[in-house]
């Protein structure tokens, strides 16, 4: 089912009900872009702490926006043994474009191609996107609307407002009191939005919002005092509408966090920061901060890509990193299981296979879900028994990944949402040693052993360089392959012995140790 904002308010009741009634919610994200143009010290590197990889991608996630959510909402079956029902959605979103509010974001040329390969409709998206904002965006509009302290900003509002108030003029002038106007084709908050502008702009008229557009009536000023201060329609009332139109999505978002289901993703990382930007609040400078806010809108996350990287070698089914292959893997080697069925509205995927659709990957990362936690539940019973499974006693089986978030290129392999983040399990740095290449750079290095395996490079100091892969094999292979290699030395990072630092401290102990002894030995000879 695919959600534009002329269906959002319909749809978000029925929303409200699926998500509070739900064991867990499966989801995905589309972005405009995902890595800014990133070099140099910048750039994303597997030596990075989690704290330096954060303040590195939040500046990527304010420079590009969303365009589609994905939530698989999945309940299980009340009388059913095992079998659970998917709803999912796809939610197309555009930021909200209202009074003080105008947005700026970039398009990456690679994810719009992307995103074209599989489809993606952007006509739904820049015509037809819901609004949503941030609760300090919120503040802001709020504050403006309800005090009255509020202007059309936008060019093309404005515009548009203008041919409006010209065209009731004109009528105005032939009409008589009691006559009625309709402006159809104006929906949403900017129906609200136009009212205001035609109830401040003209003292002789009333508007009313129906189905067919904004319908003008021409009044006495009496009888507009009158509505004014009678009306269920008066100003105070329809302010508050227009707020909760403007927030959009942020609204369902709300009521998201409010439900406190698990949330469930796949290399989820870059769905909670923007999450956190574009619904909450702008992404804080400090990499804990962050932690701590996203650990109280989602207590529980899951991530099937940390969950599945863990157990392949013990559940012995191939290794395999994308999603559809993994869903295709866990559903031709599990023979019993979760029973999965699509909801009536949302079938389509019954039938079809819709990759990078955020709701089919989001239907994809929660029956994932449900066949690893049912396969792990299988190992423990092995010997026995198995008990009659429940989501619970799966959610019981998936604890030792609850709130470990897959990282992609970083010092740590992933983030703990739930507390301080585990070491490292990163293969060792290796210490290159270049003679007889003067003027190597870290991109000339890089280019070296590329054909061998991929390694990140950082210049150590001027004929040395630090080597990091994620692969124990790749740093195994360069180690033998450069044993005796006449210009380039390959050997494992050593801190207390080849840290820049380090040295220059022990030469400087060498060197006033040995002045204290030679002062030493002076004031011995002169006695």
């Amino acid at each position: 089912m695919d959600v534009g904002a002329d269906e959002f308010e319909q749809t978000l009741p029925l929303l409200q009900e699926l998500v509070l009634d739900a064991d867990f919610v499966g989801l995905d994200i589309e972005f405009t872009g995902l890595r800014s143009d990133l070099s140099g010290p910048q750039q994303i590197s597997l030596f990075d702490l989690p704290s330096e990889w954060y303040l590195k991608t939040r500046r990527s996630v304010q420079q590009f926006t969303i365009c589609q959510i994905g939530l698989s909402v999945f309940s299980s079956i009340e009388g059913e043994s095992n079998k659970y029902v998917a709803h999912s959605c796809n939610f197309f979103l555009f930021p909200t474009t209202f009074g003080i509010l105008d947005s700026e974001f970039s398009f990456q040329a690679s994810s719009v191609q992307f995103l074209n390969q599989y489809g993606f409709n952007y006509n739904k998206f820049l015509k037809n996107g819901i609004p949503y904002m941030n609760e300090e965006q919120e503040k802001k509009i709020k504050h403006n609307i309800l005090t009255g302290n509020w202007r059309v900003r936008s060019s093309l509002d404005k515009d548009q407002i203008k041919v409006v108030i010209d065209e009731v003029t004109r009528w105005l002038d032939l009409a008589e009191e009691g006559d009625r106007m309709t402006l159809p084709g104006i929906a949403g908050f900017q129906a609200f939005e136009v009212q205001l502008v035609l109830r401040q702009a003209l003292p002789n008229i009333w508007t009313v919002l129906k189905n067919e557009g904004v319908v003008v009536k021409k009044v006495s000023r009496q009888h507009r005092w009158y509505l004014e201060h009678a009306s269920c329609d008066r100003a105070s009332c329809w302010k508050e509408q227009i707020l909760l139109s403007a927030r959009g999505f942020s609204v369902f978002f709300q009521m998201l966090v409010k439900a406190q289901k698990p949330l469930v993703g796949h290399n989820m990382m870059m769905d909670l920061l923007h999450l956190h930007e574009k619904f909450f609040r702008p992404l804080p400078e400090s990499y804990d901060q962050f932690k701590q806010n996203v650990h109280s809108l989602f207590p529980v996350l899951i991530d099937t890509k940390n969950v599945t990287k863990d157990i392949w070698k013990e559940l012995h089914f191939p290794r395999v990193s994308n999603l559809s292959e993994v869903y295709e893997v866990l559903s031709s080697n599990l023979n019993s299981g979760p029973e999965i069925v699509h909801a009536r509205q949302c079938e389509k995927y019954a039938k079809t296979k819709c990759p990078h659709e955020a709701a089919y990957d989001a239907f994809l990362c929660g029956s994932v879900l449900l066949k690893v936690a049912h396969l792990l539940l299988q190992r423990v019973h092995s010997n026995g028994p198995m008990p009659e499974p429940s989501f619970s006693l799966y959610l019981d089986m998936l604890a030792p990944y609850v709130n470990q978030v897959n990282l992609i290129r970083a010092a740590v392999p992933k983030v703990n949402f739930s507390g301080p983040d585990y070491p490292s399990i990163r293969p060792p740095v290796l210490i290159l040693t270049v003679r007889r290449w003067p003027g190597a750079s870290e991109q000339q290095v890089y280019r070296e052993f590329q054909n061998l395996c991929k390694f990140d490079v950082r210049r150590l100091t001027q004929s040395q360089f630090l080597l990091l892969t994620n692969k124990f094999k790749d740093a195994r292979s360069v180690l033998k392959e450069y044993r005796c290699h006449p210009t380039l030395q390959v050997s494992l990072y050593r801190y207390w012995r080849h840290s820049p630092n380090i040295t220059c401290m022990l030469q400087v102990c060498s060197i006033v140790t040995t002045w204290a002894l030679f002062a030493f030995l002076l004031g011995r000879a002169s006695l």
